[in-house]
């Protein structure tokens, strides 16, 4: 009666536990003898014919060429006849009998209960189908027969190579050689009889690219000579460059906008506004003659007066974060920042109690605070403190920024030039003046929700003035 018998990958030694299927050998349906080689695969050392210990019909195969498979894992299934002799009782007389159809051997450390086989080094050019002795202890157990070692290929760079072959070469070594395209008839092996170790290919690789780079060098000599040296921090640097120490206004601004960054999760929005209503109120503000008229009020007083109606309704943005104590701090007043641009550097002075005051009063401190800064007068309180800043860039002649937010406050509107463009006014197209306007907020203290119905709330005043005057 036939019998089906899985033949598992065996340990193929020194410590290896996985091989790669690199060809099949026989098919599902053929007959294969006894010891017959059925897979070959690929370890880490070499390149091995694996032999089934059965003979018989082969039922099924497991794993596709290249798949990689671990030691123990079933290769094939053999269906085998009842071996001569046999009753089929079950019985025994003392002996543990052999698969059936099976020639007991088996490979390095595979297939026995006995204790691990004593394993006999072999000098690579004595590479051989050799034997290994298993040492069987214990009765009744009838001493298998030792397994017949696998076939071992020696892996040369070229057979047909004039020179000779090559000493024996680990797939790692050839694929690693094969890589950097080192030719393994020039090396000369440090292992036991010449073998090329990986070592010896290693070092070839780092030899060729010593060279390599060598020879680069030398061929841009010329270039390099025109190039300025490199600095230690590895910024090149002319002989008479300058260094400009971070101290002073320019290194608090580092210091925050480092800060800033490190510290806020930040998002940007933003929004095209048509301002031409906006730029029509305030000339017509600045036209007016009488004992009534006040001083000129600038554009960024306007957008000043209409954050602080913004941060009425949406005070999420006038707030910080105490990240010690895991709270958000909600302010009650309007400290309102604007970035001034000086010789000394961007500073950003601060209007106070900036929710109190009118379009005018505010535009007066503005034009106070600036001269101070122009001039190097501001005090260390009037450039702090500040909850919101508003950031005009488009005096520098550019339309859209993202701007960093002012450590620690959670938001700051940026706003661009204002220049005539196409827009679609009352369903027909028109010259209109338009700016761009983008806030930062720190995600941590609203959602885009709010911090989107903030900017529309501010586009909404700039494109109809009459907007702010219902909050007035």
């Amino acid at each position: 009666m036939a019998q089906v018998l899985e033949f598992k990958l065996p340990d193929l030694g020194e410590g290896l536990t996985e091989a790669e299927i690199v060809r099949w050998l026989v098919e599902v349906g053929d007959v294969v003898a006894i010891d017959q080689p059925v897979v070959e695969v690929e370890t880490a050392k070499a390149m091995v014919e694996v032999p089934c210990p059965y003979g018989g019909v082969v039922t099924a195969r497991f794993g596709e060429e290249g798949t990689e498979l671990p030691v123990g894992a079933p290769l094939l299934t053999v269906a085998v006849g009842a071996p001569e002799g046999s009753s089929g009782s079950g019985e025994d007389s003392g002996s543990d009998p052999e698969p059936a159809g099976g020639s007991g051997n088996v490979l390095v450390g595979y297939g026995t209960g006995a204790p691990a086989a004593r394993r006999r080094r072999i000098r690579p050019d004595r590479l051989d189908r050799s034997v290994t002795e298993a040492p069987v202890s214990g009765a009744p157990v009838v001493k298998a027969p030792v397994a017949e070692a696998p076939v071992v290929k020696v892996l040369v760079a070229d057979a047909s190579v004039s020179e000779g072959p090559v000493p024996v070469v680990s797939p790692l070594v050839r694929r690693l050689a094969r890589q950097h395209d080192i030719d393994l008839r020039r090396l000369a092996g440090s292992g036991p009889d010449g073998l090329i170790l990986r070592a010896d290919v290693d070092r070839a690789i780092r030899t060729a690219e010593e060279t390599a780079t060598a020879t680069a060098r030398a061929a841009q000599a010329p270039v390099q000579a025109q190039v300025p040296a490199a600095a230690p921090n590895g910024v090149a640097a002319a002989v008479d460059a300058e260094r400009i120490p971070l101290r002073g206004v320019r290194g608090a601004v580092a210091d925050k906008l480092s800060r800033s960054r490190t510290e806020i999760p930040d998002a940007t929005c933003w929004v095209d506004a048509d301002a031409t209503e906006l730029m029509a109120v305030r000339a017509a503000m600045n036209a007016a003659t009488g004992p009534s008229a006040g001083p000129k009020v600038s554009v960024l007083a306007l957008l000043a007066r209409i954050c602080t109606a913004a941060l009425a309704r949406f005070p999420e943005l006038n707030s910080t974060v105490d990240t010690e104590a895991r709270e958000i701090v909600r302010l009650s007043g309007v400290h309102l920042g604007f970035a001034a641009q000086t010789e000394r550097g961007l500073v950003v002075p601060v209007v106070r109690d900036a929710h109190t005051r009118n379009a005018e009063s505010i535009g007066a401190e503005i034009a106070r605070l600036t001269e101070l800064a122009r001039t190097g007068k501001l005090s260390p309180a009037q450039l702090t403190g500040g909850t919101f800043t508003l950031n005009n860039y488009g005096v520098f002649g550019v339309d859209g920024s993202t701007p960093i937010i002012n450590h620690p406050e959670a938001a700051m509107l940026g706003v661009g030039r204002i220049m005539p463009k196409p827009w679609v006014h009352q369903g027909e197209l028109a010259v209109r003046q338009v700016v761009q306007l983008s806030l930062t907020f720190d995600h941590r203290v609203c959602d885009g929700g709010t911090a989107g119905g903030f900017l529309r709330y501010v586009a909404d005043c700039v494109e109809q003035p009459a907007v702010l005057l219902r909050t007035l």
